[in-house]
């Protein structure tokens, strides 16, 4: 029985990413937490509380906590909006209650106790910023020693970032960019870490064809959950700009042959106009690097998992 804790942003990615953590067989899903990155906080901490109260399949004892961690840098408004839209759907609000808890601490000190009092080792998947973290370890260094590895979506190391802000040079990706100094302390830890960069789901982006797949399935609850939450997301056809990064950093840390990996040396710039920049170097923190994924079984397995869910 693997333990996982799961922390992410609360954008569509990541709150698909939960629904399918929650159909993972022999898995234990500790904790969940959600910082104010890719989100507005409030309504993607209750979109994830009623996730768990929807589609808690293994019925896990879970509560979310929200992250009091504050940005260096800040999403656009305009992408975060989303969460309150996700919030809003019809199949998580039937009920018009919440049963799953906010936890009572915040999300760093959630993930400290969460970590310690596991089990087993634990797997750490982390959809957004990697400040939670970073706090934690300086808390409390010893979590290193609870956690088998790290799996995060961020960073790119081609140096093709996804981050147009005025004043910077573009390199970045957008959760490094949240808080550079938070990837550094992270890179400076023991810690094993797998990386999904912008540069890791070429395979898997979102088209209309994939919109059309599931619409097909929508008889599936999860699958039409699914379906509206990327119906928020405009992408364009000709030259889609959006991929499956959070699912593809979730199912991998627990499905590893959906992707092909390469072991890399990668440091962070936390300054300057390259402030987020994560980059290949001779003398940098050794991590692994997901190099492609196997579109047919990535998505086969989306759809398997979405399947099996069930309403509570």
């Amino acid at each position: 029985m693997k333990n996982v804790y799961f922390d992410h942003d609360g954008n569509v990615d990541d709150l698909v990413s939960l629904l399918l953590l929650l159909q993972v067989p022999n898995i234990k899903l500790l904790g969940v937490a959600v910082t104010d990155a890719d989100c507005y906080v409030n309504p993607a901490v209750e979109a994830s509380r009623k996730i768990i109260d929807r589609f808690n399949r293994r019925h896990d004892p879970l509560e979310v906590a929200k992250s009091n961690s504050r940005a260096h840098h800040q999403f656009p408004s305009n992408w975060r909006l989303s969460s309150f839209s996700f919030d809003a759907f019809p199949i998580l609000n039937e009920h018009g209650t919440i049963k799953t808890k906010q936890a009572a601490k915040p999300a760093h000190l959630d993930m400290i106790d969460k970590i310690k009092q596991a089990d087993g080792p634990v797997t750490l998947i982390m959809t957004g910023p990697l400040t939670d973290l970073a706090r934690a370890l300086r808390i409390d260094p010893s979590i290193q020693d609870h956690i088998e590895r790290l799996y995060w979506m961020g960073g790119c190391l081609d140096g093709h970032g996804n981050v147009n802000e005025m004043g910077f040079d573009g390199t970045a990706e957008w959760n490094a960019f949240w808080d550079p100094e938070a990837v550094k302390t992270v890179f400076a830890s023991h810690l094993k870490i797998q990386m999904v960069g912008l540069e890791s789901t070429e395979e898997i982006p979102l088209t209309k064809d994939l919109r059309l797949h599931w619409a097909r399935l929508r008889k599936y609850p999860a699958i039409d959950l699914i379906g509206q939450g990327y119906s928020l997301v405009l992408a364009d056809e000709a030259d889609s700009t959006y991929y499956l990064w959070d699912v593809l950093t979730t199912l991998s840390s627990l499905y590893p042959q959906l992707v092909e990996s390469t072991p890399v040396k990668a440091a962070v710039e936390t300054k300057g106009r390259a402030a987020g920049r994560t980059y290949k170097t001779a003398t940098g923190r050794p991590l692994t690097l997901v190099t492609k994924a196997d579109k047919d079984a990535f998505f086969q397995t989306m759809d398997d998992l979405a399947k099996s869910a069930h309403l509570e």
